[in-house]
């Protein structure tokens, strides 16, 4: 395994700041986008958002903050302590590595994997014990109802998200997440590989679990799922944990799919910050406009429509690769 420090010359150090500098923002924008998605929510479904505390509601995210560390810390008496403390801790952590291998500029970036793509995937896996010990631990029906759907949910998708990934790579070349960048140069991966792209952002909303897909937490149904136990700062790690997953699925499809840093004009980060929020706002404009499934229907989808269009996808991507080079 190759490991490359950024070329624009950072020392060792460098590196380490411009990491946690990124981990930090990550943080401070998953805590923002809490009230952006309520605002453009209310937007959206012509009704108001947060808009009591500061301009547009915007203090809101210190208030909800606020609440959440001055909350009482209860353990269940009945709960696994260990576990369920450990649980929302795993979570965050398995988001906050997904970042290292996201390059925001050709030079702006903390490490550069030859398999950068294969780390992502690895992380996103991870992330599925942080729901399942959390119900499990919870020692409630509800929690491991929502802890066992969670897990059947991320370990099925995974096998998709994967699989619409390989036709970057065949034409690609490379698990390098800048060599995928660079390849877009031309023509961004979002038009041959389209159904690639569809099943990557079905499957990055299941592993995300948001709405349509949380069911692992279907408030009609299971309360609130693998988190019912949980309050105070866990319950917020849990929720760090989720809009943390839901800006770096935002940051793969725009590395994998739209060209990364690439565009005309404006500095490349910029770009790349344009793009994300532009996803981003897809993904909440989906909560807005789609009614939840049920599980089975979500099941259904994906080993009867989604692994044969991944299948699809490699064959077609394969037959051109093939005639590209002979």
């Amino acid at each position: 395994m190759e490991v490359v420090m950024a070329e624009s010359g950072m020392s060792v150090f460098a590196t380490i700041g411009f990491g946690l500098f990124i981990l930090l923002a990550a943080v401070g924008g998953a805590a923002v986008l809490t009230w952006f998605e309520r605002r453009l929510l209310g937007i959206w479904q012509d009704r108001y958002g947060p808009n009591r505390l500061g301009p547009f509601g915007i203090l809101q995210v210190a208030a909800d903050m606020l609440k959440l560390l001055t909350k009482h810390d209860w353990i269940p008496p009945f709960a696994d302590r260990m576990v369920f403390i450990f649980a929302p801790t795993a979570i965050v952590v398995a988001m906050m590595m997904g970042f290292t291998v996201v390059p925001f500029s050709p030079d702006l970036y903390i490490i550069d994997l030859n398999i950068g793509l294969l780390f992502f995937l690895a992380m996103t896996s991870l992330a599925v014990y942080s729901v399942l010990l959390g119900g499990l631990a919870s020692n409630n029906k509800y929690a491991l109802l929502g802890g066992l759907r969670s897990a059947a949910q991320m370990i099925s998708y995974e096998v998709f998200m994967g699989l619409s990934l390989m036709g970057v790579v065949m034409l690609t070349g490379s698990f390098s997440m800048r060599d995928i960048v660079e390849a877009q140069r031309d023509m961004w991966n979002c038009i041959p590989q389209f159904l690639g792209l569809y099943v990557f952002l079905i499957a990055g909303i299941a592993e995300s679990h948001r709405l349509p897909f949380d069911l692992p937490e279907a408030e009609h149904e299971l309360t609130a799922g693998f988190h019912t136990e949980y309050g105070g700062m866990k319950f917020a790690m849990l929720m760090l944990g989720e809009y943390l997953g839901l800006i770096l699925i935002s940051c793969m499809m725009v590395t994998l799919f739209f060209g990364g840093w690439l565009g005309p004009w404006l500095p490349p980060v910029v770009w790349f910050v344009i793009k994300v929020f532009i996803v981003i706002c897809f993904f909440i404009l989906l909560r807005a406009a789609i009614p939840r499934p049920r599980y089975d229907q979500l099941m259904t989808l994906g080993w009867k429509f989604m692994l044969p269009l991944t299948l699809v996808n490699l064959l077609g991507t394969g037959v051109i690769v093939l005639w590209m080079e002979g």
